[in-house]
């Protein structure tokens, strides 16, 4: 059964004490000058106008925003997800389906007043959440963005909707802002991260980032219209072949977070951008490689599955 939020419920945002928001926004903005704020730590100048992997400057760049029905059931309910997808990345997936939007930087770039804007349409339209996608390279413009709209009413709760490769010292700054934590754990494999994302280290960060995520928020509260208001949820896309090493990214979540983590397997891996450059990974997941990764997600003891009608066929 799913944890239950029993009580009247408050964004994490709106209880921090007066002033700590926009003294983390300061903090946050400070980095950029010399940028750490993701593990790529590139260390060059964004409030200058230098551009790293990311490819964001001061500002940030937004693809598109609006009422997301396609996200996790407790995330869109019946109005609606509230997403912002921000461009640029700091992963490099040969696969990637928004590859337009990650490494194309689709999009255009927006004050953190816009940003704000963004957010207090999204409530005004109904939205249950504020669904911030791919967010970990604009975390001092989120922040200034949370500070401005909490400040004019901004009530909703706030979707950390990340690729998993995070640092905790950004972590720690969304401490007691960010409501529910959403990451990728996308490999168990240091080749495969390095070798298909471009980057080596990422099941260790993804790990350390998910074992942060827990420990602030805890696992995934859900209130009794099946929304959920607080707590972790973790995506893990299956890979051809096994390729992503679900078993043992689901052994983990289930052994060293927690066997309550609420976990969305998901089957809709398509080739898409440059995988056909990767023999091994283009073609769509098989119907047994799908039911191969839900059996390792019983075994591992995972019991809070996002069950949705698979899309994938015998091929």
């Amino acid at each position: 059964m799913p944890a239950l939020y029993a009580f009247p419920f408050v964004p994490a945002y709106l209880t921090l004490l007066p002033g700590e928001l926009a003294r983390r926004t300061l903090l946050a903005h400070e980095r950029l000058e010399s940028c750490d704020l993701c593990p790529r730590e590139c260390r060059v100048n964004r409030a200058g106008g230098n551009l790293g992997v990311c490819r964001t400057g001061v500002r940030a760049r937004v693809s598109s925003y609006g009422p997301h029905y396609g996200e996790e059931t407790v995330l869109s309910g019946w109005r609606g997800s509230g997403t912002i997808f921000f461009a640029g990345c700091n992963l490099r997936c040969q696969f990637c389906q928004n590859y337009e939007i990650s490494q194309g930087n689709l999009g255009r770039e927006v004050s953190v007043e816009e940003i704000a804007s963004m957010m207090l349409d999204l409530q005004a339209r109904g939205c249950h959440n504020i669904n911030l996608v791919s967010p970990s390279h604009v975390v001092p413009q989120i922040l200034a963005a949370i500070s401005l709209a909490a400040a004019v009413g901004l009530r909703l709760p706030l979707v950390y909707n990340s690729g998993g490769y995070d640092s905790l010292s950004s972590l720690s700054l969304l401490e007691g802002v960010v409501d529910i934590y959403m990451p990728d754990l996308k490999y168990g494999s240091a080749n495969a991260a390095h070798k298909y994302s471009r980057a080596r280290n990422y099941p260790q960060i993804a790990q350390e980032a998910i074992r942060e995520m827990h420990r602030q928020v805890g696992d995934l509260v859900v209130d009794t219209d099946g929304l959920a208001r607080r707590g972790l949820l973790v995506r893990h896309l299956v890979l051809p072949h096994g390729l992503a090493g679900t078993k043992k990214v689901l052994e983990f979540l289930s052994k060293e977070i927690s066997p309550n983590t609420y976990v969305n397997v998901m089957d809709q891996y398509y080739p898409a951008y440059n995988a056909s450059r990767y023999p091994e990974l283009n073609r769509r997941i098989t119907t047994e490689e799908y039911k191969s990764a839900l059996r390792f997600a019983q075994e591992a003891g995972l019991h809070r599955l996002d069950r949705r009608f698979p899309k994938t066929g015998n091929f």
